[in-house]
């Protein structure tokens, strides 16, 4: 054996070459088959799918599991189970993860020859996860659907009716045809794309629509089961559109008049419009003040408790007492309202009278005038000046006045009160009396025993102050003392009297 592989080693070696090479090739020949290593590759993640039909699905062919057109496996064996066709799906190991419990599958071909693959939609990512092993009911799978079935679905007038369709549009799209219904549906590419944003919401909105039918479907069921109630619903509903085309002249009227209706509330709702604007910031600005009112409430409450007695115990019996005060005062107040218009315009004209005296022109280039506050003031300064003269009588300037007894007794006689104003009691003495200067007098004339009088001396007169009126014009010098010429004649008497 030994000398035989010396003697051939070369060809012993091209046949060691021919087998690797034959085994390579074999290998690589099996792997593209889907032929599986046992020892070499891992058992797949299997999952099963029933189907009412599985007709042109083959095992073994390549026929493969596609998501989103991601070849994800491959189809395994068909069973018959329960008059159901189970197909094994077999997926690769990375994505067996993706797979959950509410997964659909639909059984499309790939090609006109019915080469077939299995489109699976793996299901939500809150459902759990397949174990291995696991079923899709046929309920959430659907074959696929032959143009003899759905011809078959027709009845004979149908076919033909679709026969002729399909004629006329082979002449329809006979020469130009093709290329006018090409510009008909560029055309309708608007409208196109917006049915797909609409059908986009609605898929974002499927939740909503699933809920949506399981109401109607709910709904149906309740109706179906108060029919009787249904039936009245019914007879009522024919009853108001009785009524109503019995109305048909006004309902007529109605519809003419709605286009003004309409315009006015169009009209309306822009001015609501303008309104809302202004509301939204408004309404903005008082969330401070919602917001501080439960504070407010806390507070009011803390307030009310304590005043709660003192309203009840104290202000309620004052009021009730008080209420027979308030009536009396009503006339007064209907007469304090009569007279408050007079002293409105008492006020007004004192306010205007205040004015004035306040009133202060200012200075001006050609000789301004001062205001009558400033000449009061003045006048004010010259009257202190005047009777800044005082002696031992007092702070008052002294004058003398001169007049006869007779003189005298006359005023007193002729003005009431006088004697009292003037001082003259002591010069004429008292109604019905003896005593007095002039009585005096007279019984010293008549009888010659009368005491003389002496003179009064007349008191010196200060000099009047530079601000004062000239010497020459004073009012209020001293008058001096005169006797009379005749014996026996009634001699005047000078009296000093306290003068302003």
């Amino acid at each position: 054996m030994k000398r035989a592989i010396k003697t051939h080693l070369n060809d012993f070696v091209a046949i060691l070459g021919l087998l690797v090479l034959s085994f390579a090739v074999a290998g690589y020949i099996l792997s593209h088959e889907r032929f599986h290593f046992p020892f070499l590759q891992s058992s797949p993640f299997t999952v099963n799918a029933e189907f009412s039909t599985a007709q042109a699905v083959t095992p073994g062919q390549g026929q493969s599991v596609r998501v989103s057109g991601v070849q994800i496996g491959q189809i395994g064996n068909v069973t018959l189970k329960n008059g159901m066709a189970t197909v094994s799906l077999q997926i690769t190991d990375q994505y067996k993860h993706l797979i959950h419990t509410d997964a659909t599958a639909l059984l499309r071909p790939r090609t006109g020859l019915k080469d077939m693959f299995i489109e699976l939609n793996p299901g939500h990512a809150a459902a759990p996860v397949v174990k291995p092993g696991f079923t899709i009911p046929v309920s959430n799978t659907l074959p696929d659907v032959n143009v003899d079935e759905i011809l078959a679905s027709l009845n004979a007038d149908t076919r033909s009716y679709l026969g002729l369709l399909v004629n006329g549009a082979g002449q329809g799209l006979k020469g130009q045809g093709g290329s006018e219904l090409a510009q008909v549906f560029q055309r309708f590419e608007p409208t196109f794309r917006d049915l797909a944003r609409v059908n986009r919401a609605v898929a974002v909105r499927g939740t909503d629509l699933r809920q949506l039918v399981n109401s109607l479907q709910r709904l149906n069921t309740a109706l179906t089961t108060d029919q009787a109630n249904i039936v009245s619903l019914v007879d009522s509903g024919a009853k108001v559109f009785h009524a109503f085309a019995s109305e048909d002249t006004n309902i007529s009227r109605a519809i003419v008049d709605l286009p003004g209706t309409l315009s006015q509330t169009t009209a309306t709702l822009a001015k609501v419009q303008t309104f809302a604007k202004l509301l939204g910031p408004t309404a903005s600005n008082l969330l401070p003040a919602a917001h501080a009112l439960p504070a407010a409430n806390a507070a009011l409450v803390a307030l009310a408790k304590p005043s709660t007695p003192i309203i009840q115990n104290k202000i309620r019996p004052f009021v009730v007492a008080a209420r027979p005060l308030v009536r009396n005062l009503k006339p007064a107040a209907i007469h304090l309202a009569s007279a408050t218009p007079n002293l409105s315009g008492t006020f007004s004209v004192l306010n205007h009278l205040f004015n004035m005296l306040g009133y202060n022109p200012g200075d001006s280039p050609t000789g301004g005038q001062h205001g009558y506050l400033w000449w009061l003031a003045w006048g004010d300064h010259n009257a202190r000046t005047l009777f800044s003269i005082q002696d031992a009588n007092g702070v008052y300037r002294p004058l003398f006045l001169q007049a006869s007894c007779a003189a005298l007794e006359q005023i007193a006689s002729g003005v009431a009160g006088s004697a009292l104003v003037l001082n003259l009691t002591p010069i004429i003495g008292a109604v019905g009396s003896a005593t007095g200067i002039c009585a005096a007098q007279k019984s010293g004339a008549g009888g010659g025993g009368g005491l003389p009088i002496p003179p009064i001396p007349p008191l010196p007169i200060p000099p009047l102050t530079p601000h004062g009126p000239s010497a020459s014009t004073a009012t209020g010098a001293r008058a001096p003392s005169s006797k009379a010429a005749s014996t026996g004649a009634a001699k005047p008497t000078t009296q000093r009297a306290k003068g302003h």
